[in-house]
């Protein structure tokens, strides 16, 4: 069996010992002596946690990413070069990001400023930052301050943002490392099993094997069970390393995302191109767990309150499913069975999803509500389209909510209001009076059951008027809610 070798400030670390089930940040903290980054929540809210890893583009370049280490399995630290607030001092000499926060009187109490601290250093090294206030507030939605206040914070990050040197003492070593992500893995230690095939064949194999083995790839969701109800898993497939489920492609009908794709790569690569998908993608979550979620694993956990999945109901998704048998394919409205249940076939795995363009006649729109704007929970999630024929009749509907009922689901009963008729606030506020024919909320922690429908009624109101001026309404470059309706008559 394979020994874990890994970078942790520039030092290379070879472990034979630890379990697989260990987080990194446990790891940093009681094995490596590095208590920098801290344990606030332990489900990646709060950013306390935060390291900078080594990682790549989808084009295959290497790159810096802040990530929640409370959430990053041990394991998928192999062949990549992890750094903590302790490295980043040369000599004596604190790092440009450092420098930064205490020139801005950054922090205070302490506590959450090394977190702070890494996702400045990633956005010292991005070049997509300058002239973009709503990718700098996204930069650091994922860090809570509960004392000294975001304003010198975010003036620290202005400092620094893209103003990093490809060769100095951190970038170097990231840019000369091989390309990470295509190291097959296989580590047992503590009784558990832990592989990362760098083939999908070689995955597919070891899941007939294994076929009660839980399946991984970015673990911001099974971290969670690992951290909070402390479940060790004795054997992990992880397909981080497969190169198939890590394409992006796009032809003249459709985009093509590979199942471990991660989010903040969709986001860059439909930011300007894909309104519906970017407009709850900026909302998906903070960018350190954007970083490590992927598509497939956001479907594939079949949570009633996933926000991807409306979405790409709405857009008509299709799933190809690959097992040793074959391949089939399967529309997204078919994937969901009944709560946290899906009609994936022992063997098989969630390959790619496909997303086809949108027609020029179609008005498009995504939405997420939650307590919080950013990094939070959905209570209420929809995606929605309709195409509007000649005489402005609508021809075809799309309506899908989250947080709605047991499973992401369309809402059939408003679209058969909706198609054949125009499209006209008269015909709307008949096809909000059907929600109730399709949903029977329920209340929870997040909302009641009144709250839920009552959003839902807005939201499709909120869509018809959105859409009235611009058929795929985009979200402005500042902060903002995902329902703006400001360009509405």
């Amino acid at each position: 069996m394979t020994s874990l070798r890994f970078y942790i400030n520039d030092e290379l670390i070879e472990e034979s010992e630890a379990s697989p089930n260990t987080t990194l940040l446990r790891y940093l903290r009681d094995r490596r002596g590095l208590t920098g980054a801290k344990e606030g929540c332990a489900e990646g809210d709060c950013g306390a946690c935060t390291v900078v890893i080594s990682g790549e583009s989808p084009a295959g370049e290497p790159l810096l990413r802040a990530v929640n280490s409370c959430l990053f399995l041990l394991p998928m630290a192999h062949g990549r070069r992890v750094y903590t607030v302790e490295g980043l001092a040369r000599n004596g000499t604190m790092h440009a990001v450092q420098q930064a926060a205490v020139d801005t009187l950054s922090s205070q109490c302490g506590f959450c400023t090394p977190g702070v601290v890494m996702s400045l250093l990633e956005a010292h090294y991005r070049d997509d930052l300058e002239s973009n206030p709503a990718a700098l507030d996204d930069q650091l939605c994922g860090n809570l301050c509960r004392c000294t206040g975001y304003r010198p914070i975010r003036e620290a990050l202005v400092r620094i943002a893209g103003k990093g040197q490809r060769d100095d003492d951190i970038a170097g070593p990231i840019r000369a490392s091989p390309p990470v992500g295509r190291q097959a893995l296989t580590y047992e230690a503590d009784g558990e099993l832990y592989q990362a095939p760098g083939t999908l064949d070689e995955a597919l194999s070891v899941l007939a094997a294994e076929p009660r083995c839980r399946i991984v790839s970015g673990g911001t969701d099974l971290s969670l069970e690992v951290t909070k109800a402390h479940r060790r898993f004795p054997r992990l497939l992880s397909l981080e390393n497969v190169p198939e489920l890590r394409a992006i492609g796009r032809d003249a009908d459709s985009w093509h995302f590979g199942a471990a794709v991660p989010l903040a790569d969709i986001e860059q690569a439909t930011a300007d191109t894909f309104p519906p998908l970017a407009r709850m993608l900026r909302y998906f979550g903070s960018r350190q767990i954007k970083h490590r979620a992927t598509l497939g694993g956001n479907l594939c956990t079949a949570s009633p309150i996933g926000d991807c999945a409306p979405v790409l109901l709405s857009l008509g998704a299709r799933l190809r499913l690959r097992s040793r048998e074959g391949a089939r394919e399967l529309p997204l409205d078919e994937l969901y069975t009944g709560y946290r249940a899906t009609a994936l076939l022992p063997g098989e795995i969630l390959t790619d999803v496909t997303i086809p363009l949108l027609p020029a006649d179609a008005r498009a729109s995504a939405y997420k509500v939650s307590k919080r704007r950013e990094l939070d929970i959905s209570a209420v999630s929809a995606g929605m389209l309709v195409r509007i024929g000649p005489a402005s009749t609508i021809t075809e509907a799309r309506i899908a909510f989250g947080g709605m009922a047991a499973i992401p689901k369309r809402a059939l009963a408003v679209e058969r209001e909706l198609v054949g008729r125009p499209w006209t606030g008269e015909v709307v506020a008949r096809a909000v009076a059907a929600l109730e024919q399709d949903f029977t909320p329920i209340d929870d922690h997040r909302a009641s059951a009144w709250y839920r429908m009552s959003v839902a009624c807005n939201l499709l109101c909120g869509f018809f008027e959105e859409t009235r001026a611009r058929h795929l309404p985009a979200l402005p470059p500042l902060p903002s809610s995902t329902l703006n309706l400001e360009s509405a008559p």
